[in-house]
């Protein structure tokens, strides 16, 4: 589950790690108010305005309806409800939305720590995540922070560091100096840079994070480290542990299918293909979209129904997957172990009626448990569904659909 960087900013800030100081707001009015409230002294201060959404590259994102970008700068407190006006109730379209953009509905308002005539200011990138081929945490960093860090990373991989963690051992201090001694920290910011580092390191296990990055991370002309972004990403998991960072969820941000797919307990990925899938395990949901492609098709979606594909289920899946208006083809590939293959027929059967006329074609493959049962269920119900018995066949099915 991923957070808002007003949200993850709260969460580390918790933990010690500094943040700049900021309010979020929903309506420029509010903004306004909040921007009131970030300095005892506004008089000549600036503020940083930042929609919040769900995806990185803001600052460089624009507005559809504005031409605003994600974030902007206020010179004056004066001028931040005409800043966030720009912004809020807007399509923010960036490199990681797609052309669709997602609608902003609250802006961070934030203090500015660009401090004026600054001279000494450096951002770098600092990140922690899972290294699932060595099964340990891994931090990330590099002394070219800000906006770019995609370029750095792809031009010169040279400048990004890495530094593998044993979770059982834990970030000692000595990992720490290392990492800011690789930053080319010094003095006062080196002392500084280490705690905020083994702070931060602490939000991302004690929250059961699978992703923090800070980008950039700040070093002040006074010398001080600050997170001037976070993006933040909780394990789904784990978030029983986490009754604070579940309330967090924003349902804004979700895919419409995937908040339905939930509420179904279905496992669901919507994708970009035309042929939909719904199948029972992930292995051989792997598998199914392969076979898809090796047909011509391209998966619309990763749907496991899971070990109870029940009529119920089976038809919420068959819902679900007719409401992409991409889907050209269902291919419905059960493995009858757990689960008994007649009663995933019957459940075809039940949506069938139940849902009326299902206006793509529809391929079954039902193998295992009461396999013969189930072909003679679909073949009998004078349903326009095409069976099949082995992958071969089924992907022949495919390709004579989509043609």
């Amino acid at each position: 589950m991923k957070l808002h960087e007003y949200q993850a900013k709260e969460v580390i800030a918790s933990y010690g790690v500094p943040i700049q100081n900021g309010f979020v707001a929903s309506t420029p009015e509010e903004a306004a108010a909040v921007a009131e409230k970030i300095y005892a002294d506004p008089t000549g201060k600036g503020v940083v305005v930042k929609a919040q959404i769900h995806a990185g590259g803001r600052g460089k994102g624009t507005v559809q309806e504005t031409g605003s970008r994600g974030v902007v700068f206020s010179s004056s407190i004066a001028k931040v409800q005409e800043k966030a006006a720009g912004i809020l109730g807007g399509t923010l379209v960036t490199i990681q939305t797609g052309p669709e953009g997602k609608k902003v509905n609250k802006v961070l308002i934030a203090e500015d720590v660009y401090y004026p005539g600054a001279t000494e200011t450096k951002e770098f990138y600092f990140s922690i995540t899972l290294d699932r081929e060595r099964s340990v945490d891994v931090i990330i960093a590099s002394t070219e922070g800000g906006m770019d860090i995609e370029e750095v990373a792809e031009h010169h991989p040279e400048k990004i560091i890495k530094e593998w963690i044993d979770p059982v051992i834990g970030f000692q201090d000595f990992v720490a100096r290392k990492l800011a001694f690789q930053l080319g920290l010094e003095g006062v910011a080196f002392k500084n840079a280490c705690a905020f580092m083994k702070a931060l390191y602490k939000a991302y296990k004690e929250t059961d994070a699978d992703m923090v990055e800070i980008n950039p991370m700040l070093k002040t002309s006074d010398n001080r480290i600050i997170a001037v972004d976070c993006k933040f990403s909780v394990d789904d998991n784990a978030l029983f542990r986490h009754a604070d960072l579940a309330a967090m969820h924003d349902p804004n941000e979700e895919d419409p299918m995937d908040l339905e797919a939930a509420t179904y307990d279905l496992n669901f990925v919507k994708l970009n293909g035309n042929v939909g899938c719904m199948v029972n395990g992930a292995g051989l949901a792997m598998a199914t979209m392969d076979v898809i492609k090796l047909s011509g098709g391209e998966p619309a979606n990763f749907l496991d129904v899971g070990g109870t594909a029940d009529a119920a289920r089976v038809e919420n899946a068959m819902r679900l997957i007719l409401k992409d208006p991409n889907v050209k083809a269902i291919l419905i590939n059960i493995f009858g172990g757990i689960v008994r293959c007649d009663r995933v027929a019957n459940g075809v059967v039940d949506a069938y009626k139940s849902i009326g006329n299902i206006p793509v074609p529809v391929i079954v493959r039902l193998q295992g448990t009461n396999a013969i049962e189930a072909k003679k269920i679909i073949d009998e119900s004078g349903l326009s569904v095409t069976g099949a018995v082995t992958l071969e066949e089924a992907a022949a099915a495919v390709t004579a659909a989509l043609k």
